[in-house]
């Protein structure tokens, strides 16, 4: 990386991809710079790392890499920890090979630390972390940076063209292109940065996890998380499987991707990337690089940096204008006002919690798509937007509906808690407004299944894939709702607190 990062101490408060996150000064006695990361889980093609390095090489100090995964944060699972577990036994692998210590804690019982981002950073001159919009990793930076002696800086890693370059005055999508297409080609060059200091060696507060030692099915079936949600057979963990995904993007997907790509009976229409993008796995940059070189039509090589940069990044526009990202008044006014004047409707499609989880509800093509997220925990985009408009009314209010549809898209999906499944599922709650007023729906479009039933085959695929065998998910109590729908007091709010002040 060159053009994001600053050359000088002088000039890293401007640097377009990383932001002050205090007004702390650089330390000066510090024997470190620590590098903490929560989503951005790549050795390589990494900003974050980049950044610190950069800054490492200026203050003539090692860079000591930080991951840790704990075991109560919301909606932990199999699923969830197997993924991270394999992309951080990579991290570490790759770290290593750059000349940098990367260290990990894997909280358990027996084996809890107190604190560590604080006491890892006490004695470092500054602290580089991920700059993410959504989910816990926002409001555990903010407090990071809050109680730190030093200065604390956010990088972002998820988008090709740093979100400082667009700016925050732009407000409808095609604004957002206008300034994010001219911009594109001028990130794509960048290396990594390589440390002109030795490896930090120095004391640790805590003993860490040796990863790439440890049993992680093992150390999963002793934690206190979800066991009852499995890892995806279809999206394995690490760089390996990433990087298989990439290869087949572009051999298989990318020359018919314009296509096939609304197809969901064909599994060549889609990359299946966006799991490996949300935990960092893979980046943009390394994405497009092999889209960029692909033998394929420039047809289906637009189409798909419209969807990777031109949809995901505007997505992760707004959420950073948002202080919430997973609450549903981010929804239009218009929409909420609509379906909130049809809150009263009779609602005769209505569901349980308990049918809708486990893909039971009598309705074969919302079982279909609910069948992916609970077994593959990924669901094509075409079927997302009819899952998600047939959530309004299979529940009994339009906030219900939006805490059910987040809350399954958070603890199924791989690529949940994302700015962009949430601009996704905002998306389905607004749209285009219909030329007239329905039940239920008022002013929102809906969406039926047309497109994936009237193709050839496609009813007997529907059928076969609302059958698959589905794990025996548990069902709560109450359905979570609360960080979905008021202020950010819900699911996330406790686990991030205790994690901190540990």
């Amino acid at each position: 990386m060159t053009r994001d990062l600053p050359t000088g101490l002088a000039d890293w408060r401007q640097a377009p991809r990383v932001r002050a996150l205090n007004d702390q000064p650089l330390g000066t006695i510090g024997d470190h710079v620590l590098c903490w990361l929560q989503q951005a889980l790549r050795g390589r093609d990494n900003p974050v790392i980049d950044a610190a390095v950069r800054l490492g090489n200026a203050l003539r100090l090692p860079v000591l890499v930080y991951h840790g995964i704990a075991e109560d944060y919301p909606y932990a699972s199999d699923r969830l920890h197997h993924f991270i577990l394999g992309a951080g036994r990579d991290l570490a692998a790759d770290c290593r090979a750059r000349g940098l210590t990367c260290v990990h804690h894997v909280d358990r019982a027996g084996h809890r630390e107190r604190g560590l981002v604080h006491r890892l950073g006490a004695d470092a001159a500054a602290i580089v972390l991920e700059d993410q919009p959504a989910f816990v990793a926002r409001r555990q930076s903010e407090r990071v940076a809050a109680r730190a002696a030093v200065a604390v800086f956010a990088v972002n890693a998820a988008c090709l063209v740093p979100p400082a370059v667009i700016g925050d005055d732009v407000r409808g999508r095609s604004g957002f292109l206008r300034r994010h297409e001219p911009e594109r080609a001028g990130w794509m060059a960048g290396e990594d940065v390589v440390p002109t200091v030795a490896p930090y060696d120095g004391p640790l507060p805590f003993t860490p996890d040796r990863i790439e030692e440890l049993d992680t099915d093992a150390l999963i079936a002793g934690l206190s998380i979800d066991h009852s949600l499995p890892a995806s057979v279809m999206h394995p963990a690490g760089r390996v499987a990433a990087q298989d995904r990439l290869h087949r993007l572009v051999a298989d997907v990318l020359p018919g991707y314009a296509t096939a790509r609304n197809d969901a009976t064909r599994p060549e229409g889609a990359s299946g990337l966006s799991p490996y993008l949300h935990f960092g796995v893979l980046g943009p940059r390394e994405v497009m690089a092999a889209v960029t070189a692909a033998a394929a039509g420039a047809r289906h090589k637009a189409k798909f940096a419209d969807e990777l940069l031109g949809w995901r990044e505007w997505f992760h526009h707004q959420a950073r204008m948002l202080d919430a990202p997973a609450r549903y008044d981010r929804v239009p006014a218009w929409a909420r006002d609509t379906l909130a004047d049809h809150a009263d409707d009779p609602r005769p499609e209505a569901e349980t919690l308990t049918a809708m989880l486990r893909g039971e509800t009598r309705d074969e093509s919302w079982n279909a798509c609910q069948c992916q997220f609970l077994i593959d925990g990924w669901m094509h985009n075409n079927l997302r937007m009819y899952w998600g408009k047939r959530i309004i009314a299979m529940t009994p209010d339009p906030d219900t509906a939006w805490a059910t549809a987040c809350y399954l898209n958070d603890r199924l999906s791989l690529d949940g808690r994302d700015p962009s499944t949430y601009g996704n599922i905002a998306a389905m709650f607004a749209g285009s407004p219909a030329d007239n007023e329905r039940a239920v729906y008022g002013r929102v479009a809906r969406r039926g299944d047309g497109s994936t039933r009237h193709r050839d085959g496609g009813a007997a695929w529907l059928a076969t894939a609302a059958t698959r065998a589905i794990p025996a998910v548990s069902v709560p109590a109450t359905l979570p709702r609360n960080a979905y729908i008021g202020t950010h007091t819900g699911p996330g709010r406790k686990a991030t607190a205790r994690l901190l002040e540990e």
